[in-house]
């Protein structure tokens, strides 16, 4: 069991030391962190979705600007669609296909953005919630695992972080470091006094 841990730590390493590397990922890092900001400095809010651990990923997304990261400061305002009535409701009476887009169609509005996660870059929920979005004007930022995917190519910043592997789990591990990244950008422009 030793050599099992000391393998899938070694993975995990491997795959953030090959996100380091790529420049053009990063960039695209910058340029998400960037639109948050702007978005949150015009009034505007985020929000947030992803489904099965994309969906706790989004909503550790969203507590930690609404919440608080690293520091006390003011809220800032962020929310993940994963309220279960709301998933329930649209579930059984639209189809789980609807469940993020209804939401979106209820409460996004112009200079709001969508952050949209999906490891395989399919989902048809998501896919929805991003057109949704586009009706209303929002931007959209995905966060994939697979490069030119479905979700990917219709947003405004698609940061895709590929792993060669057929597993979620070790883009999901990636997805976290680029969340708490994007999160300490937009603390230490909208917060520059806490650092």
């Amino acid at each position: 069991m030793f050599d099992i841990v000391k393998a899938s730590i070694s993975a995990a390493a491997a795959a953030a030391k090959a996100l380091e590397s790529d420049t053009a990922t990063l960039q695209k890092i910058v340029d998400a962190g960037q639109l948050l900001v702007k978005t949150f400095r015009s009034g505007g809010k985020v929000y947030s979705c992803g489904n099965g651990g994309s969906m706790c990923d989004a909503m550790h997304f969203a507590e930690e600007l609404s919440g608080k990261f690293r520091k006390e400061r003011a809220p800032i305002g962020a929310m993940a669609i994963s309220d279960a009535a709301h998933l329930t409701c649209s579930a059984n009476d639209f189809g789980f296909e609807h469940v993020f887009s209804r939401f979106i169609q209820g409460h996004g509005r112009k200079g709001d953005t969508l952050f949209a996660i999906s490891t395989s870059g399919t989902s048809k929920n998501i896919k929805l919630a991003i057109d949704a979005a586009k009706v209303a004007g929002m931007t959209v930022i995905t966060l994939t695992g697979r490069p030119k995917s479905l979700v990917g190519n219709l947003a405004d910043i698609d940061i895709c972080t590929e792993v060669k592997t057929p597993y979620s789990d070790r883009i999901q591990e990636l997805h976290i470091k680029v969340i708490h990244t994007l999160i300490e950008l937009c603390e230490r422009e909208l917060f520059n006094e806490q650092y």
